[in-house]
């Protein structure tokens, strides 16, 4: 019997948590389920919508899901996707990050869903909001992990912090990575010096990359701040800004105030990440909260070594003093001094960057397919579902 696996999402956006959606149902479906794919259609997304449909992906438009957190739109959204579970009558419900994450999971308790699993691809217990947001949404997060049979982290780390929380109970979690394509990253990233010839980067300069959306929670601003000691110290260095968003503006703005806008390059929303980071001599992750960082291993697995905030999943990926280095978060005297280390010692980033390839494989799309699939089949067994 082919089990029927409706998956549920806020939005497809740039990022992490839905090129890890995607993913992740392209190897259930391998492994013999039929996903759709329940999600708020945006104009503003269209592209990444295609691109799902076009990897073999069966989508939903649930128009009330797309918006932000409203009382309203909720009920909305609600009732848009218990009409849609009594219509396609799914074996589990697999819902995605915080919004969807509690809607998807009320509707499939009101409609009795066999088997409920849920998957913040990170989590919001700090850095988003203020204490009392936070308490509030840690208070529902607690609530729904009652109607859940399963809760995927990225990392371990990510299972522990839930539980710090009261948040559902240890036999209830999996641990999954956000797979990346390892393998297929290498074959396409171009050799340093071509990738820094297209790219205009000068030969003897220290590049480090940053990845992802410029948004406050990324930590951008911190790196920023940390540049003029930087420059102080490494006259070549250069950072190189690999996204777009909607802080794109600020960052640019506080780098000319500190007087190193010259010293930063900001590439815009870009399909070439691999291109860029091979251009890179390491990669800085100053997030104030992050699931596990795709970013991280996409550049690890280049050979790159990391320089990451000590927040969210950041160290279950990076092993400090063997593949990069940790830093406390909020600090960017402390996130300068890392890239100044590593900017003086190209021996130690040599040795940092091929332990960090070895260490990407253990987040590759391989892993994690077969890690997800694992727990499904542990969850369908024990559900009766097999």
């Amino acid at each position: 019997m082919t089990l029927r696996v409706l998956h549920v999402i806020t939005r497809l956006t740039l990022g992490g948590s839905s090129e890890n959606t995607v993913l992740g149902m392209q190897a259930l479906e391998r492994a013999g389920y039929a996903c759709t794919l329940a999600v708020g259609f945006a104009e503003s997304e269209t592209a990444v919508l295609e691109d799902a449909r076009n990897r073999g992906c069966r989508l939903v438009d649930v128009p009330a899901l797309r918006r932000e957190i409203a009382p309203l739109a909720d009920v909305r959204a609600l009732r848009q996707l218990l009409d849609l579970i009594r219509r396609e009558r799914p074996d589990i419900v697999h819902t995605h990050t915080s919004k969807a994450g509690f809607i998807g999971r009320l509707a499939a308790r009101i409609t009795r869903v066999p088997a409920v699993i849920h998957q913040p691809h990170g989590h919001v217990f700090y850095g988003y909001w203020g204490p009392g947001r936070t308490a509030l949404f840690t208070a529902l997060e607690r609530l729904a992990a009652r109607w859940t049979d399963l809760i995927i982290t990225l990392t371990t780390r990510g299972i522990e912090e839930h539980l710090a929380r009261g948040i559902g109970t240890r036999k209830r979690f999996a641990a999954v990575p956000s797979g990346v394509p390892t393998e297929a990253l290498r074959a396409r990233a171009p050799r340093r010096d071509a990738a820094r010839a297209q790219h205009d980067i000068p030969p003897d300069a220290f590049v480090v990359a940053a990845l992802g959306r410029c948004v406050r929670i990324k930590g951008f601003d911190l790196l920023v701040t940390a540049w003029p000691r930087v420059v102080a110290a490494l006259p070549q260095a250069r950072l190189l800004l690999i996204g777009d968003g909607p802080e794109r503006a600020a960052l640019e703005a506080q780098a000319r105030r500190l007087g190193v806008a010259e010293r930063l390059r900001v590439t815009g929303a870009t399909p070439d990440v691999a291109g860029w980071l091979a251009a890179a001599d390491a990669l800085a992750a100053p997030s104030r909260n992050e699931g596990m960082g795709r970013a991280l291993v996409e550049a690890m697995a280049l050979g790159l070594p990391v320089i990451g905030a000590a927040v969210g999943g950041i160290p279950a990926v990076v092993d400090d003093g063997r593949t990069g280095r940790l830093v406390p978060p909020e600090d960017p005297a402390a996130l300068a001094a890392a890239v100044i280390e590593l900017g003086r010692d190209p021996d130690l980033r040599a040795k940092l960057g091929e332990a960090a390839v070895l260490r990407a494989e253990s987040f590759s799309t391989t892993s994690a397919d077969r890690a997800l699939v694992a727990a499904y089949e542990a969850l369908t067994r024990a559900k009766g579902l097999a």
